[in-house]
């Protein structure tokens, strides 16, 4: 079984800046792309970035040029660093990522439990 455990969620002013880190642990023998992904009340969840493997990123829209993802792929971790916030960035983040439990296993999808982020104006 994976687990990922999200943090670094919290209150924060307009224009302020917060880094959200996902920490994946178990069973792991690799993991593809890792991302973030976000949803505001009565909105459907919705992407905001992720990276591959490799390093390539790509990021929403909304958020491109105010969020930078990255990962370290020794400690399984993937980051958002969010800087720039607006009112509209409030929501919970989720982090998702593609893990291959063994070199044999077929890759699966796991999800976070999600942090809030809440941005004041």
């Amino acid at each position: 079984q994976v687990q990922l455990v999200e943090s670094g969620g919290g209150l924060v002013q307009a224009g302020g800046s917060l880094k959200l880190s996902c920490a994946a642990s178990g069973i792991i023998f690799s993991i593809n792309a890792m991302g973030w992904y976000r949803q505001a009340p009565g909105k459907q969840r919705e992407l905001v970035a992720f990276v591959t493997n490799g390093g390539s990123t790509n990021y929403a829209g909304a958020v491109k040029g105010r969020f930078t993802i990255s990962r370290d792929n020794a400690k399984n971790t993937v980051y958002l660093q969010m800087n720039s916030l607006k009112p509209e960035d409030t929501a919970v983040y989720y982090c998702n990522a593609d893990v291959r439990p063994t070199a044999w296993a077929l890759e699966h999808n796991y999800w976070g439990q999600g942090t809030q982020v809440t941005v004041s104006s």
